[in-house]
């Protein structure tokens, strides 16, 4: 997959408004954070993600921008470590959509569906402020929530649900005009 090279110029530690955090990589595959003055791990670009922080990982030689690598890498070790999020067959799936043109169609559906998944998670907290510290919901904790949760959590789903549905139903429209996408199956004869 080609990457675009940025110049070489070393970029500032943040961006004028403090806002932007920057890591950077070094060929013995250390990351550096420029705030910090320091050396971090992966599992500290983790937590990063997790506070929320904007940040970007640039190559300390080239100043091209790895961040998406990093955040790849991160998800690598979490899908090899544990309970994983995406099966073998979804993971094959996504495979498939690389290269063909429905590769950006999928890659908006994904997103929005994240965005989606987001939201009814705001609304969770939301309405369960007062019940939980927010900053303590383990998974054990969200399926005690949601277990008293049904009626609430059927009409959040629904909407989530329904417009994954569609969006669905849009990539199957548009695979049986494009016959022999990645993805979809085979037209019949």
């Amino acid at each position: 997959m080609p990457s675009q090279r940025r110049a070489a110029a070393t970029p500032p530690a943040t961006d004028s408004a403090g806002g932007v955090r920057v890591l950077k990589k070094y060929p013995n595959r250390r990351l550096y954070d420029t705030q910090n003055s320091s050396y971090i791990t992966l599992a500290d670009v983790k937590q990063m993600v997790l506070a929320g922080e904007d940040f970007e990982v640039r190559d300390a030689k080239t100043g091209e921008d790895l961040t998406r690598s990093i955040l790849l890498q991160i998800i690598l070790e979490e899908e090899s470590g544990g309970v994983p999020m995406f099966s073998t067959q979804t993971l094959s799936q996504i495979i498939r959509f690389y290269g063909h043109a429905m590769q950006g169609v999928m890659g908006t559906m994904l997103e929005k569906n994240m965005q989606a998944f987001v939201e009814l998670q705001k609304q969770f907290l939301n309405q369960s402020k007062g019940l939980y510290d927010p900053k303590h919901l383990s998974p054990e904790v969200w399926t005690q929530f949601l277990s008293g949760q049904a009626p609430t959590l059927q009409n959040l789903m629904t909407g989530y649900v329904e417009q994954s549905r569609e969006m669905f139903e849009k990539l199957q429209r548009a695979g049986t005009l494009f016959p022999g996408m990645p993805g979809f199956p085979p037209v019949k004869k």
